[in-house]
């Protein structure tokens, strides 16, 4: 599915609409350039979740965990990552295969440990069709 957006709610606007559907154990990786649009994505899905508080990239802390929504929700940066070995450090599948839902900001990084089943969203831009434009593609693995 590809969906096109305009402005930057509408980008939040998606992200909420996924949360608010998501279930537990549900993995999301997001792909996309700096400066894309993940985090104001992430914000809607958390949104989405009914999460309140502050949401940020944790790009120094790798994982980011919000308790007080109707499902946890595990945000992952993995950007920094050196090695997949470092993942373990975290518990990674803990989280992934807990009861909330994960998020995964790069996860191209660690491909070879995702779960067989997850949702990739990959967000691009286009600057021919606008500053705020996005083309935002959603798919099932």
């Amino acid at each position: 599915m590809v969906i096109e957006t305009y402005q930057e709610k509408e980008t939040y606007e998606l992200g909420r609409r996924l949360g608010a559907e998501a279930k537990a154990g549900q993995v999301y990786t997001l792909v996309g350039d700096l400066g894309v649009g993940k985090t104001v994505f992430t914000k809607g899905l958390a949104a989405g979740l009914g999460i309140e508080e502050a949401v940020s990239s944790p790009t120094f802390t790798i994982v980011q965990v919000y308790e007080e929504g109707r499902l946890p929700f595990y945000h992952f940066d993995v950007y920094r990552i050196g090695d997949v070995e470092e993942m373990d450090e975290i518990g990674y599948e803990d989280y992934i295969y807990g009861e909330g839902v994960c998020l995964i900001e790069w996860a191209d990084l660690i491909r070879e440990i995702l779960p067989e089943h997850y949702t990739e969203v990959k967000i691009e831009k286009d600057l021919q069709k606008g500053f705020d434009y996005r083309r935002i593609s959603i798919c099932e693995y």
